[in-house]
């Protein structure tokens, strides 16, 4: 049964496998708030949840990070930003995420996103902004599935161009 979970100690050797897949591939590991370094397991841990909350920096976005599993397999990583800043508006939305390499293109990213929304709207978020890069068809794809809705892209100052999705989240 696919779920997302928060990230605790027992997933050190899951959580190490899913990164090392991404480096395998030479891929950026997407979000990137899991691309740290693993080897110290328990700071690693601290680090993603300390970002659930606004500690001292203001500028600060808080943000909570879960693992798309099925059983003991870790599938994939969310990231749900709770607030967005300016960059967050145009690039990044409240939602990143990534399915690992070897486990793309059977519909976990479509399911991943779905589940994301809802812990978005428990967190009160109504009105959710996802976005990809224009060149990332499959991410779109999933979005689309999830009921988002084009907004203006936005174009980066390197000329790559984000497409940006709004998904109402009332009701």
């Amino acid at each position: 049964m696919l779920q997302l979970v928060k990230t605790t100690m027992v997933q050190q050797a899951q959580v190490i496998d899913f990164l090392q897949e991404w480096h395998e591939r030479g891929e950026t590991i997407v979000p990137n708030a899991v691309d740290r370094d693993a080897s110290d397991f328990a700071t690693y841990v601290q680090q993603i949840r300390d970002k659930e909350s606004r500690v001292d920096n203001v500028s600060w976005v808080p943000s909570t990070t879960y693992w798309l599993t099925d059983g003991d397999e870790l599938l994939g990583a969310a990231n749900i930003r709770h607030e967005l800043n300016e960059h967050l508006l145009n690039f990044g939305g409240h939602i990143g995420y990534g399915i690992k390499p070897s486990a793309r293109g059977r519909g976990f990213a479509t399911k991943q996103l779905e589940l994301a929304l809802e812990k978005a709207k428990e967190l009160g978020i109504e009105r959710a902004l996802i976005t990809c890069d224009r060149t990332n068809t499959a991410s779109r794809q999933v979005i689309l599935n999830n009921g988002g809705v084009p907004d203006t892209p936005f174009t980066t100052e390197g000329g790559k161009i984000v497409e940006r999705f709004w998904i109402e989240l009332k009701g």
